[in-house]
């Protein structure tokens, strides 16, 4: 009769193998964690400690606090209470931090004390996927997600909001002033209340008393909130913002990461943090970081039509950052069923638009508009065309040309030719985002202020990355890698 595998004796003297080397194998991720921070140079990255201080209590080295972090971001323990658990039971966390077990206080004082060097790690494992061959490509695509902050809904107010709350106080106190005048109806003259009518009346006007001291505590908001420049605060976490998702009506408090993906080995190569819930004016400033973590004189960039804004584009041209985005189609002509822009086509060696009726609109003057100096065409030939009514509904149909509008064109014209393009964004750089946010759990981030937030999404970059290239290379090749 065939048995069942057997477990060894709990009571046994030695339970597990006698060196704790033995039970981490050469093949265990968690060397390569090891390896990766003794290679730092954690005082030229900024740490705190690295120098034991001459009076007071010894303090921890932040080599195994480093390590640790790490290890907790990589098996998706980011908690600093769970870490310290970790540090008592895991045999491949004492293995790690030589069997070291700071509390929880000081694990989470590491984290928030060390932010700028942290992110700096981040980086300096982004220079070793350079160094070993992983980022040979000079090709990114960018994009941004809005993660979770800690503050609720309801710990957010807006103008809106406040306006919406208020009405319905008011709606709440008519109410009940109504039902009051109910319980009153409800004793005839001369008689005594009854016991049920006087706890009635007792609870609704304790419900006003709330309803009294929220409208106080309204007002209070409502006045900060008017002082603060977005005319937007964030109780729990003041650097949160209120943000619209891609879900119709839907919004969360959250954080827009920014983050550029390497398209070969999908390996993030910079990121950031910004509580500025719209990406419009995020492309060159991600381009850039890209643009040096790769080391590259040139670049190739994709990403959405969320990205469209003119100088964003030409800032990118003028640092050899090549863009390939779609233009949003937002002209109010063509949404009315009438000719847009695009029927109309620029003919750029004799400066002129021929318009769908084959008439030629010349350029007449200059103006300013936002900031933007606007090239304005137009021709007199409108009020006889037989077009008339399906082009414009004033006199004369007018074009608009801002001055560098070929740097816009010549990212449309990237797009044509390349029309696999938007796809290829979207397969590289929306499952680093999901990956992620796996990872982080349903609350997303677990600190407050947008330094603290910033820290904490670098560890998460970091943990992402080392497991991209750990599936890529495998331990024994990353260990070898980096020891040479």
């Amino acid at each position: 009769m065939r048995g069942f595998v057997q477990g060894v004796d709990r009571h046994q003297t030695t339970l597990l193998p006698e060196c704790l080397d033995d039970w981490v194998g050469e093949n265990n991720p968690v060397r390569a964690v090891d390896v990766f921070v003794d290679a730092l140079e954690l005082r030229d990255l900024g740490f705190d400690g690295v120098d034991p201080a001459a009076t007071g209590r010894p303090a921890y080295h932040p080599s195994p606090m480093l390590k640790l972090y790490i290890y907790g971001y990589l098996n998706r323990v980011q908690s600093s209470r769970r870490l310290e658990r970790e540090a008592g039971r895991n045999l491949e966390v004492m293995w790690l931090t030589g069997r070291l077990a700071p509390d929880h206080k000081t694990i989470a004082d590491f984290r928030k004390d060390n932010g700028p060097a942290i992110k700096k790690v981040c980086a300096q494992f982004v220079e070793l996927c350079r160094k070993i061959g992983l980022l040979a490509s000079t090709s990114v695509a960018i994009d941004g997600s809005k993660f979770k902050a800690v503050n609720s809904r309801d710990n957010n107010f807006t103008q809106g909001k406040i306006q919406r709350r208020q009405k319905q106080i008011e709606e709440s106190v008519a109410r009940y002033m109504s039902q009051l005048d109910t319980a009153d109806r409800q004793t005839a003259a001369g008689e005594a209340p009854s016991e049920v009518v006087l706890l009635t009346k007792t609870r609704l006007r304790e419900k006003l008393v709330k309803l009294e001291e929220e409208v106080k505590r309204l007002a209070a908001i409502e006045e900060t909130l008017l002082a603060s420049p977005d005319k937007q605060i964030s109780l729990t976490d003041p650097d949160c913002r209120s943000m619209a998702t891609s879900g119709r009506g839907s919004g969360m408090v959250a954080y827009n990461v920014q983050s550029a993906v390497e398209t070969t080995n999908h390996l993030i190569v910079a990121h950031d943090v910004t509580n500025i819930g719209s990406d419009r004016t995020q492309l060159a400033t991600m381009a850039q970081a890209a643009k040096a973590a790769l080391r590259s004189d040139t670049l190739n960039v994709v990403a959405d039509r969320g990205y469209f804004k003119g100088e964003e584009i030409l800032a990118c041209e003028q640092a050899g950052v090549a863009v390939t985005l779609p233009k949003p189609q937002t002209s109010g002509a063509k949404s009315a069923g009438r000719f847009g822009k695009p029927d109309f086509v620029y003919l750029a060696k004799d400066d002129v638009y021929r318009c769908p009726a084959g008439e030629k609109l010349a350029h007449h003057f200059t103006a300013d508009e936002g900031g933007q100096k606007m090239r304005i065409y137009l021709t007199k030939a409108c009020r006889t065309c037989p077009f008339k009514d399906q082009c414009t509904t004033s006199n004369e149909r007018r074009i608009r040309r801002w001055e560098h509008e070929h740097v816009v064109e010549a990212a449309q014209t990237r797009l044509d030719r390349n029309p696999q393009a938007m796809r290829v964004r979207r397969e590289t750089v929306e499952h680093p985002f999901a990956t992620l946010k796996m990872r982080m759990g349903a609350t997303h981030f677990l600190m407050k202020r947008l330094p603290n937030v910033a820290t904490e999404m670098a560890l998460n970059v970091l943990s992402y990355n080392l497991t991209r290239v750990l599936n890529i290379l495998g331990v024994e090749p990353l260990l070898a890698a980096m020891r040479a």
